[in-house]
């Protein structure tokens, strides 16, 4: 991968940068912050996270085992009472919901960490240290004939430096 990486102070240099580099459709961009900014996320303009989907599924699967554990144990060790149905869904709806919200949030963290690629093997391209410290990175994956222009509009809008990565 290569591309072009800007280092800047300010994160209205950055997000102006951001914005500017999306204008000219430059490239894949990634932007490294010591904070999450929601100036940031807007910029780029990042779709909805797909963690909410694994704590959906998770959930669904969660409640529907909850479910069925139980009234497999009914079934499998019936305990008649009164004459009332071995398998009724009524009280077996607290087990549904405890073993949802265990399944569920399971899922959202193993959501989490497949998402965010945790544990990452490898450095990731661009970063620097500072980035982790105050100072906000954005790095434009793009073809050599695209650097040039990249470069440019990077220090234009106030990057401290630019350099080349690859």
């Amino acid at each position: 991968m290569r591309g072009v990486l800007g280092a800047f102070h300010e994160l209205d240099a950055a997000v102006s940068a951001i914005e500017a580099l999306k204008e000219n459709r430059i490239g894949a961009i990634r932007v490294y912050t010591p904070t999450p900014r929601h100036e940031l996320e807007q910029a780029i303009g990042a779709p909805p996270s797909s963690v909410r989907r694994y704590t959906l599924i998770g959930g669904l699967l969660g409640v529907t085992f909850g479910y069925w554990i139980a009234i497999w144990t009914s079934d499998y060790w019936p305990l008649v009472v009164g004459g009332k149905p071995i398998a009724s869904w009524v009280p077996y709806t607290i087990f549904g919901f405890e073993v949802m919200v265990l399944v569920g949030g399971l899922s959202t963290v193993a959501g989490l960490f497949i998402n965010s690629r945790i544990p990452r093997l490898t450095m990731m391209v661009g970063y620097d240290p500072r980035f982790s410290h105050g100072e906000y990175g954005v790095w434009v994956e793009c073809s050599p004939e695209n650097a040039r222009t990249a470069e440019e509009l990077l220090r234009e809008h106030g990057a401290v430096e630019v350099r080349l990565e690859r």
